[in-house]
């Protein structure tokens, strides 16, 4: 059986998917891995883009709140993220326990290239941040 995965691998030392500026390391491969939780609503956005980017189901599934999350999450290997911009955040801050993250993510499948603009709505319950839904 074959080990091959279509998505990409990340080292620390690399640049984080999110284009925050920081390295992979510094940034969402903490949340990845479970050794830290996101601490604001836009970091939890930029994690689950970079989620995305990596073909990290385990990890959407476990920052999406249970009363909207799906029961499972195909991604498919040929549509490739490769920007993300984000627009306007409301609350969503440490001391909050809701918050919304407006953004436009960019992305190919094949040849084509697509855009994805969305407001995202984001809880915060017993200190962990969770994706509820777009609107």
């Amino acid at each position: 059986m074959s080990t091959d995965s279509p998505w990409p691998k990340l080292g620390d030392g690399d640049r984080c998917p999110c284009l925050s500026g920081a390295t992979y390391g510094s940034c969402c491969g903490p949340f990845h891995r479970g050794d830290a939780l996101a601490p604001s609503a836009e970091s939890l956005m930029r994690s689950r883009y970079s989620a995305y980017v990596l073909g990290n189901v385990r990890y959407l599934l476990a920052t999406w709140h249970p009363n909207t999350k799906p029961r499972a999450l195909q991604l498919d290997p040929d549509q490739r993220w490769y920007r993300l911009d984000i627009l306007r955040t409301t609350r969503g801050s440490m001391l909050d326990t809701y918050g919304t993250v407006e953004f436009k993510a960019k992305y190919r499948h094949g040849t084509a290239a697509g855009e994805q603009h969305e407001n995202s709505r984001f809880t915060r319950e017993k200190r962990r941040w969770y994706y509820v839904d777009a609107i």
